[in-house]
């Protein structure tokens, strides 16, 4: 099955260089290796110093670049639906110009771009794809939008694709307002599809994100953060690289200082990314340029270690499920290292949970397990955020034996959601006959 690896980082500590690297050494070890780039800056050109364009193209014997055409990207899967948002702004008089603009969705031509990275992993034609992708600020916008324009398409366009069946043939064309006709319907439908494959592909085994770093307290400050937020939606990070570390062995005064310095920052790193691997790459006096050099890079930098080994860390949310005396409880647990109760806000939106670190929310869709309970507290415990729900005040315990207890994934929270109680029936059907009740006395 093929690796994915994205890396990622504050702009300026090396994560192209970090990301050929890598790429470099998997050809090296024979493995067909892409590596390709979602950062505008497209600097993997200069990395192997050589043209590299919209195709794969290869540079060495099993390895193969290119930079992602996301115009083109964006124009095929955005290009019917934003036709026909042109043509609604055009007919209520908004200038051309204007209206090509504003029919762009902001970070949609990065996140497509990752639909080139689905594409190469289902052709079966790479074991390893290395993602060089754009700092962490932008790299966190663009993981955390697919779950989120997911969620938005599913909730509106759906519902307006039902509204539409039901009244256009009561719409009037002379209003000169076009009405969407299937063509938008469907392409918006694919994007939906696509949106999900992506989140799928790189929450999933198969993927995993690289922070990259300098020995410098502002940066670790700032991959502390992405660490965090990454794990909020889900993403899993396997490894730090600690770039242009300076080398103790032969340091005059001057370098002794640094190497001091950077000791101790380096310190704080392994002390917060823990069990996580370090990777430290010495400083150079010139970035590495080309084929060899970038395979000596990383030669040097991974040292004995497999950087192609899949991560066996459990990153995915949990259901922990008992009973007591209260009835039938659970606990979903996710984890989020490095993060502070002080940043960290909970709140329930009918059935579903969201769930605030920083300026970053995540929207959770809670399985019907959990969406019949209530919220009954929540606490972050060494890196662990685990929220507890009870069942609600009119339900009455479960019988022993009926719901085992034990813990599993999320995913099969599904499955409980099969073995509805009696209790849940009944209270049910007295609902719709209440409701039923008022309906005839309205009457």
């Amino acid at each position: 099955m093929t690796r994915v690896l994205l890396y990622t980082g504050k702009g300026g500590v090396g994560k192209t260089t970090s990301a050929a690297g890598t790429a470099t050494l998997a050809a090296l070890r024979g493995l067909r290796t892409l590596v390709l780039s979602t950062d505008a800056a497209h600097s993997l050109s200069d990395a192997f110093d050589c043209e590299v364009g919209g195709e794969p193209t290869e540079v060495d014997d099993l390895l193969f670049v290119q930079q992602i055409d996301a115009q083109r990207r964006f124009e095929r899967s955005w290009g019917d639906i934003q036709a026909y948002l042109r043509s609604v702004l055009n007919m209520v008089g908004v200038d051309p110009m204007e209206a090509e603009e504003l029919t762009v969705l902001p970070g949609a031509e990065e996140v497509l771009a990752l639909l080139e990275v689905r594409d190469h992993f289902r052709s079966g034609r790479w074991d390893v794809i290395v993602v060089d992708c754009a700092p962490t600020a932008e790299t966190l916008r663009l993981l955390a939008l697919p779950e989120a324009l997911n969620w938005y398409m599913g909730r509106i366009f759906n519902a307006e694709r039902k509204v539409m069946r039901t009244f256009r043939p009561f719409l009037s064309r002379p209003s000169g307002i076009p009405v969407p006709d299937d063509t938008v319907f469907d392409a918006l439908r694919r994007l939906q599809s696509d949106l999900s494959d992506i989140r799928t592909l790189l929450a999933g085994p198969d993927a995993s994100v690289r922070l990259v770093l300098t020995p410098e307290a502002v940066v670790v400050a700032e991959a502390r953060r992405s660490l965090t937020r990454l794990s909020l939606y889900g993403y899993r990070v396997d490894g730090v690289v600690a770039n242009r570390v300076f080398p103790a062995a032969g340091a005059d005064t001057w370098r002794r200082q640094w190497v001091a310095a950077q000791r101790g920052i380096l310190e704080e790193v392994a002390d917060s990314f823990r069990p996580l691997p370090i990777w430290e790459s010495p400083y150079r006096v010139c970035e590495p340029v080309g084929v060899e050099e970038l395979a000596a890079f990383a030669v040097e930098m991974y040292g004995g270690d497999d950087p192609f080994a899949r991560a066996t860390d459990e990153t995915s949310l949990w259901v922990d499920r008992h009973i007591d005396t209260d009835g039938r409880t659970y606990t979903l647990t996710m984890p989020l290292p490095l993060a502070s109760a002080n940043e960290l806000e909970l709140a329930r939106h009918g059935d579903e949970l969201i769930i605030t670190v920083g300026s970053y929310r995540r929207v959770l869709p809670l399985p019907a397990a959990l969406a019949r309970g209530v919220v009954a507290g929540a606490r972050l415990d060494e890196g662990r955020l685990q929220v507890r729900f009870a069942p609600r005040e009119s339900a009455r315990p479960v019988p022993s034996g009926e719901v085992p207890s034990g813990s599993g994934p999320l995913e099969s929270a599904q499955e409980l959601a099969q073995g509805l109680t009696a209790e849940y029936h009944e209270q049910l059907t007295q609902q719709r006959a209440r409701e039923a009740a008022i309906g005839r006395a309205v009457e």
